[in-house]
């Protein structure tokens, strides 16, 4: 098995010289950021309030870092009819970011009730692009992403808005779970590797 991983990782790294001896040397951090990765998941699902109120805030600092690179991106342009759009693209932003800050919990509800719409939309359009792929090799699979995506949007959306206060917060821990497991074993691999 190592000397697939190994083949596998040299072949990503070009002829498997320098790059994934640096890579490769380096294989503690990545064991030591699957833990931290791992310990802060935990965190997340120990409060999901908490993590889903730290999910939100996050939007609202890309949102306000977004609102200023637009306003200043306006004051660099020279036409009036370009800086006005992005004066006003910069305020819109910044304006978001600002009730995310104010009312966290309902900036939680409007998330959430987008991620739903969004995921019966993009399960909706995933069931027609399987049917489309009719009669190739894998349009089935493509059909049942479709349809669990279609049913958890749905789920969702049937339990908004209780579920704004948690919900965010379990896609949070989640992330940070498969992130931490994938880092760890990716560092363990490295290590591996001869």
């Amino acid at each position: 098995m190592s000397k697939a991983i190994h083949a596998d990782t040299a072949h990503s790294f070009g002829d498997g010289g320098a790059a994934l001896a640096a890579v490769r040397s380096k294989w503690g951090w990545f064991v030591a950021l699957g833990v931290a990765l791992l310990i802060l998941g935990a965190l997340a699902f120990s409060n999901l309030f908490v993590a889903t109120l730290a999910s939100v805030i996050y939007i609202g600092v890309v949102m306000m870092l977004g609102a200023v690179a637009h306003i200043v991106a306006a004051f660099q342009l020279r036409c009036w009819g370009a800086f006005f759009l992005w004066l006003l693209s910069g305020l819109l932003y910044g304006a978001a970011a600002s009730l995310i800050f104010y009312n966290p919990v309902l900036a939680a509800g409007a998330l959430t009730l987008v991620a739903a719409l969004a995921m019966v939309f993009a399960g909706g359009l995933r069931i027609g692009a399987g049917v489309r792929a009719r009669p190739g090799n894998g349009w089935g699979w493509i059909i049942a992403s479709g349809v669990m995506t279609f049913l958890v949007g749905i789920v969702i959306a049937l339990g908004w808005p209780a579920n704004t206060l948690w919900l965010l917060g379990l896609f949070l821990a989640i992330d940070l779970t498969f992130q931490g497991v994938a880092a760890l074993f990716f560092g363990f691999a490295l290590k591996s590797v001869r």
